[in-house]
This record gives structure tokens, C-alpha cells and sequence, in this order.
């Protein structure tokens, strides 16, 4: 009877620590000096969706010992001379099984409303302990959430993962028929569902000669589909399939590159006029801005230039269009061929400029140029930089003075090359008929200050870097590349700039089928589940390339290089996890974990 009651004490005190952090543990808390918790959500947790989907939950793990590191610095010394010292955390760690399942019985007691004076156990998030997988069957996660009819807790559901370390190859230790058998020891069901799910990667790291080229750019593919036939079968044809799209600015093996470094130019110049200092790159040009400039008024002079552009305008007019399905990127978008004279002179001097002084001095040349009548340069009808409003002021020599000293300069640069990119970027959406100028307004707006426009152009050019990966590497229809455009326009309107974000398009499989049917798979996983709603319980399966857990160090084979670099006739090594689960209900008397 005493140790019953000692029990159910540290269970009531468990709960009040519960209730305490429920709602308002947002950082791990210490409870008895040596396990910690914190309440996220489930969603932040990979592994766990398989079973708590997005709703709150308690985690629970070891409490992170903090160690003790010397500060390498010489000028850090104290004036005794001792070092000092720094305090480093270590990762996520777990507890033993025991400790978890002691930890799962207190949080079954607490939920038993047969164990309440008042016959109502207070509503509880489900609880997750991380499990160090010291035990035979390699526990990784323990976990339990409350099943409720209303108000009233009626029963409670266990969580069993358990994983093994990683081996070459994805030939399964078990079948779907022995997989599904142990499901029905476990529960009795009348009827059970089989769902599956994978994930392949389309676009990412290169590996050239066994050396792996990073990427921070990523395509996979997400399949889920219902009535499994085998384990590690390839999705089939009637999958839902979503590509999960997640592009870098800067990859050397875009087309957009060289629009990257351009725009790159930009925003060295937008922060050398909001931090008032300029980190200048090296010219990609060896002949002089100022030289480049001469000529380029020079061949204005003797309209050859002027002749030049207007026959490439008149081509521009009369050429149709190339068809939607047929994307010659270089074509439509780095090669314009209505360049106007502000648009060749930013081209000149983006790669020659090294200095203020190179701008001031380039841009004196232009307007001396104006002033005099030397030049008669046409512009865009729609251009909206200083210098574009010089030059129609030129056409009736009315020219406003302009003093080329301070930030004026850089800024009027700075208002070529936003005009120039916007234009290029108008040029590829209308001409692939991917939008509207209407659903651009957002990016194409002048009324901002100038940091704000270098931002929305920022935008405009991931949106495009993301575009054209899935047209030039993926051959993606214009069907969906609508929908891509359409969803990231959107997005972007409302979001700040990211380039961690993952912009997701749902897509049929028959579109891709080339990409991934030969493919190894990065997950590929069964799930077999019986019953509704919240007494709904499954049993699944998982094959990983990537340990399924943070909190335990998995001891790594000594495969070859060949073998763990995917590859044509090439086997990655694979984590095996499995996931179970039981339902107990409440009755009269105290449930027994």
C-alpha cells in the first residue's frame, strides 16, 4: 500500500509540473536535476508525424550536461593569467527505457480519471521521451497520448519506435505479410488500410568522379499513395505527388548566373548607400569604365549604335514569339535585344567600375555628352531612372543640373541597373506567358525607396531561379510551371526574402516518372492501420539514408566510397525504423503500463 501511495505521489507531483509547463515551456525546464522538458510542436519533429501530426506535444529528455571549453584567444586571459573559459552544449540526449517507462506510467496515472478524486483527469498534450537505445530492441522514442470522448479521458495510446544502425542496401528483414500479421496480434482488427509513402531527390548534390558537389539547392519528390503492394515497391502512377522545390540564389549551374552576379552589382551598390562605405569587387573588365563609356558615346555619335539597336527593335516586333513549351532560357531571358542606351551603359559599367571615382567619371561623360547634343540616345518609354529623365530632358535641351557629388552618383547607377533587371525579368514571365504586369505590380513598383525596390527585385529573381531549375532541369510543362509561378508571386508578396523556404507543387507522377524510377529512394516507408478517429492505431515501417534521430550517435560502417555515394548500380546505406503502437482503455481500476 506504501509503495502504491508513493507512486501515485510522484505521479500527482509529475502532473503538476505538466500543467505548469503546458502552454508556457517554451525552453527546456529541469524537473528532479536530471531529465528536462518543453513543450513543441509536433510538426518541428519529422519522425513524429507519424503518429502526433502537428498538435503540442511534451518532450522529454536528458538534461544536457554543459562542458567546459578553454577560450583559444590571447588577448582573453585574466589578470590572474588563467584561461578562461566558454560553456558548449551538446545535442539532444536520451534517457534510459526504464527511466521512460517510469515516466509513461506517472502520465497514464495523472490521465486515469478512476485515479482522480474528482472522477476528471486534467487535459493533457501527448508526452514524447527521447530513449538513449541502449536496450535489445533499440528504442528510440517512447511516447503516450490521452484519448478523450468529450471531457472524459477514456483510454490511453503507447508509442514504440525503435530503429537499427544503418546497413548496405534496402533488401527488407521483413515482408508486408509478416509486417501486417504483427499489426493483428496487436490490435484484433476487423479490417486494416495500407498506406505508403516516399521521397526521392530529383535535383541536388552532383557527384562527379566519387567526389560529391554540394548544393544548397534541393527538388524532391513526396509520394503518398493507399493499398500497398510490397515493401520498397516503386510509388505507382496514381500517387499523390508533391515536389518539395528549395533553390539558392548563386548555383554556378542555373542559367540564371549570370543575372545572379548582376544583381549581386546591386546590392554591393544599395549597401555601400545605406552603410555610406563600398566593398568593391574586382573588375570583370580590363579596359577602363571611363574609356568603355567614351566609346560607347563615340559609336552613338556616329549612329552606328543607334542603327544597330533599332534593327534589333524592329526584330523584336516582328519575330513571333517561341512557343511556351519550348524554354531557349539564354535566349529569352540574358540575351534581350531592345537594350536602350542606359541599359548598354549599366552592362559596361556593372564590369568595369572599381571605384566612386569610375562612376562619377563615367557619368560625367554621359551628361557632358547630353548637354552638348553630341548624343541623341532613345530610352524605354517606361524607364524611370535619373539619368532616363536627363536624357528626355535632352531631346529639348532643358537639362536640370545635376551634381555629381555624395551618394548621386551610386544612386543614379543603382536606379539603371533596377530598371535594366526589372525589365529582364518582365521580359521572361510575360514572354512565357507565366503572368501578367498586372501581378507584378508588387515587384515592378517605383514608389518605394530604393533599398525596398533592390528587395522585391531580390524576390523576383529567386522566384525566377526557381522557375527555371524545374523548366531547364526537370522539363516541367507550362501547366506547371504556371501553378509554380502563380503559388511563388504570392508568397512573396506578403513574405520576407528566404531561401531556406520550401515551396511545394502538386504534380502527376506520370510527369516525372524518368526522374525517380530508377532512382533510390531517400525514405520510403508502409504504414498499416486500423480503427478511426483518435483510437486509430498503426504499425509501420521506414527505410532512411539519414539517421531518423538526433539524440543518438549511430556507429558507422567502413563502406567504400562506392557505396555510399548514390550512383548508377550503386546501394546507399539505409536505417531501418519501425513504429508501434497499443491502445488501453480506461476502466474502474488503475491502468497498469
Amino acid at each position: 500500500m506504501k509503495m502504491g501511495a508513493n507512486v501515485i505521489s510522484d505521479a500527482n507531483k509529475f502532473m503538476t509540473f505538466l500543467l505548469k509547463c503546458r502552454g508556457e515551456c517554451k525552453s527546456p525546464v529541469e524537473y528532479e536535476g536530471d531529465i528536462q522538458l518543453q513543450q513543441v510542436k509536433g510538426v518541428d519533429i519529422p519522425l513524429l508525424n507519424l503518429s502526433s501530426e502537428s498538435q503540442p506535444v511534451f518532450i522529454c529528455d536528458k538534461v544536457v550536461p554543459k562542458i567546459q571549453t578553454e577560450v583559444n584567444i590571447e588577448d582573453s586571459f585574466t589578470d590572474e593569467g588563467v584561461c578562461p573559459t566558454a560553456e558548449e552544449e551538446q545535442g539532444p540526449l536520451g534517457v534510459t527505457l526504464m527511466k521512460a517507462r517510469q515516466l509513461l506510467s506517472w502520465y497514464t496515472i495523472c490521465q486515469n480519471p478512476c485515479m482522480s478524486k474528482e472522477g476528471c483527469a486534467p487535459a493533457l498534450p501527448p508526452l514524447w521521451i527521447r530513449c538513449d537505445m541502449t536496450d535489445s530492441e533499440g528504442t528510440v522514442w517512447l511516447g503516450a497520448e490521452t484519448i478523450r470522448n468529450g471531457d472524459k479521458a477514456t483510454g490511453i495510446k503507447f508509442h514504440n519506435i525503435s530503429c537499427k544502425a544503418p546497413t548496405v542496401g534496402k533488401a527488407p528483414s521483413i515482408t508486408l505479410d509478416k509486417l501486417k500479421q504483427v499489426h493483428k496480434r496487436r490490435h484484433h482488427p476487423s479490417a486494416m488500410v495500407t498506406r505508403g509513402s516516399a521521397l526521392y531527390n530529383l535535383f541536388g548534390s552532383t557527384v562527379v568522379e566519387n567526389t560529391i558537389i554540394e548544393s544548397q539547392s534541393t527538388v524532391t519528390v513526396d509520394f503518398r499513395w493507399n493499398n500497398v503492394d510490397s515493401l520498397l515497391q516503386t510509388p505507382p502512377l496514381s500517387s499523390t505527388a508533391t515536389l518539395n522545390i528549395k533553390v539558392a540564389s548563386g548555383d554556378m549551374r542555373s542559367p540564371m548566373y549570370s543575372l545572379f552576379k548582376e544583381l549581386e552589382f546591386i546590392q554591393i551598390l544599395a549597401e555601400g548607400l545605406r552603410s555610406g562605405e563600398m566593398e568593391w569587387t574586382e573588375p570583370l573588365e580590363k579596359t577602363p569604365a571611363e574609356e568603355l563609356t567614351k566609346t560607347l558615346i563615340e559609336d552613338l555619335q556616329s549612329k552606328t549604335m543607334l542603327e544597330q539597336s533599332m534593327k534589333e527593335k524592329e526584330t523584336v516586333k516582328t519575330e513571333p514569339p517561341p512557343a511556351v513549351e519550348t524554354f531557349v532560357f539564354n535566349n529569352m531571358l540574358m540575351e534581350r535585344g531592345d537594350l536602350d542606351f542606359t541599359e548598354q551603359l549599366w552592362l559596361r559599367m556593372r564590369k568595369s567600375v572599381s571605384s566612386y571615382q569610375d562612376i562619377v567619371d563615367c557619368l560625367k561623360l554621359v551628361i557632358k555628352a547630353l548637354k552638348y547634343g553630341d548624343i541623341k540616345p532613345w530610352i524605354h518609354r517606361d524607364s524611370s531612372s535619373s539619368l532616363s529623365k536627363l536624357i528626355l530632358q535632352s531631346y529639348h535641351q532643358q537639362m536640370e543640373s545635376v551634381s555629381l557629388i555624395g551618394p548621386t552618383p551610386v544612386h543614379m547607377l543603382l536606379e539603371i541597373g533596377l530598371d535594366k533587371m526589372r525589365k529582364d525579368y518582365i521580359n521572361y514571365l510575360i514572354g512565357q506567358e507565366l503572368t501578367t504586369l498586372n501581378h507584378l505590380g508588387y515587384y515592378l513598383s517605383t514608389e518605394v525607396d530604393l533599398q525596398e525596390q533592390v528587395m522585391r527585385l531580390k524576390k523576383l529573381h529567386h522566384l525566377l531561379e526557381i522557375v527555371v531549375t524545374c523548366s531547364t532541369f526537370l522539363s516541367l510543362a507550362y501547366e506547371q510551371l504556371f501553378v509554380l509561378t502563380q503559388s511563388c508571386l504570392q508568397y512573396y508578396r506578403t513574405c520576407p526574402y528566404d531561401e531556406d523556404h520550401v515551396f511545394q507543387l502538386q504534380i502527376r507522377p506520370a510527369v516525372i516518372s524518368s526522374f525517380y524510377q530508377n532512382e533510390h529512394p531517400l525514405t520510403w516507408a508502409v504504414e498499416v492501420s486500423s480503427g478511426h478517429g483518435n483510437r486509430e492505431v498503426r504499425t509501420s515501417w521506414q527505410l532512411s539514408d539519414k539517421p531518423p534521430v538526433d539524440h543518438v550517435i549511430f556507429d558507422s560502417p567502413d563502406f567504400n566510397l562506392e557505396t555510399t555515394v548514390n550512383g548508377e548500380g550503386e546501394e546507399p546505406a539505409y536505417f531501418t525504423t519501425t513504429t508501434t503502437c497499443s491502445l488501453v482503455n480506461f476502466f474502474s481500476s488503475p491502468a497498469a503500463v
